[in-house]
């Protein structure tokens, strides 16, 4: 069974209509990307799943129960944790602070917060900052802290918006050995991102938004030699010659 999924989710803000009949499934143990170009409806339909937007129509799923009408916070403790593709760390406070109050509101842990900030802290590889305050960090250990402190939340599905942005390519190859051994550890994990090779070497499937629309879905071999993905998304198929 699949950890995530949603059923012909649409959402028409007016008389435009941002997604349509969307359906993506995120399994346990797997890396999903949803790729496409801006304001093909990537960010609308991550809104949808945590709760931030209501569909027009459709459904969300989490481990086959139907949360359409849940609350967001209340998916939240049924296991969708986010990060967005702006920072929303708390600078004022310590690295470890900010993974610390992730864990206080965690009810389904029961260890000391300050415990299991410090674990995935060393996790993340970022326990030797954990005593610095959260806006003296590069945006590449940043995005660490918001990936633990999305971890601190104990999720079932984790979902990242565009989690690579700003960061160099030690810092993003760092990054993906995280999400492997994450998804290694059975976690499912969907994620937004523009850098192309990143999504193709990270991912298990990848659906591909264009205008709201599913215009391909399937694994990055696949996704890659689709004429429509080409010519709308990737510019040129990868393989061809040249």
């Amino acid at each position: 069974m699949s950890i995530l999924e949603t059923r012909e989710i649409s959402v028409r803000f007016g008389g435009h209509m941002a997604v349509h009949d969307v359906d993506l499934r995120v399994e346990p143990g797997e890396i999903t990307g949803l790729i496409g170009p801006n304001g093909a409806g990537k960010t609308t339909t991550f809104n949808v799943i945590t709760g931030l937007q209501p569909p027009t129509r459709g459904k969300v799923l989490l481990g086959g129960a139907d949360i359409t009408s849940m609350s967001a916070h209340k998916r939240a403790r049924r296991g969708i944790a986010r990060t967005f593709q702006r920072l929303e760390l708390f600078g004022s406070l310590t690295v470890r602070d900010n993974v610390r109050t992730a864990a206080e509101l965690n009810r389904s842990e029961s260890r000391p917060a300050t415990a299991v900030a410090d674990e995935l802290l060393d996790r993340v590889g970022l326990a030797d900052v954990a005593d610095q305050r959260a806006d003296s960090l590069s945006t590449g250990s940043a995005r660490l802290v918001e990936l633990a402190r999305a971890l601190a939340c104990t999720p079932r599905v984790l979902l990242l918006d565009e989690p690579a942005s700003g960061l160099d390519e030690h810092e993003t190859d760092r990054f993906a050995e995280i999400l492997q051994e994450l998804a290694g550890d059975g976690l499912g994990i969907l994620i937004v991102e523009h850098d192309v090779p990143l999504v193709m070497r990270l991912c298990h499937q990848i659906t591909v938004l264009n205008f709201g629309e599913v215009l391909a879905s399937g694994s990055p071999i696949e996704v890659q030699k689709d004429p429509a993905v080409i010519d709308a998304y990737l510019g040129q198929d990868p393989g061809a010659p040249g």
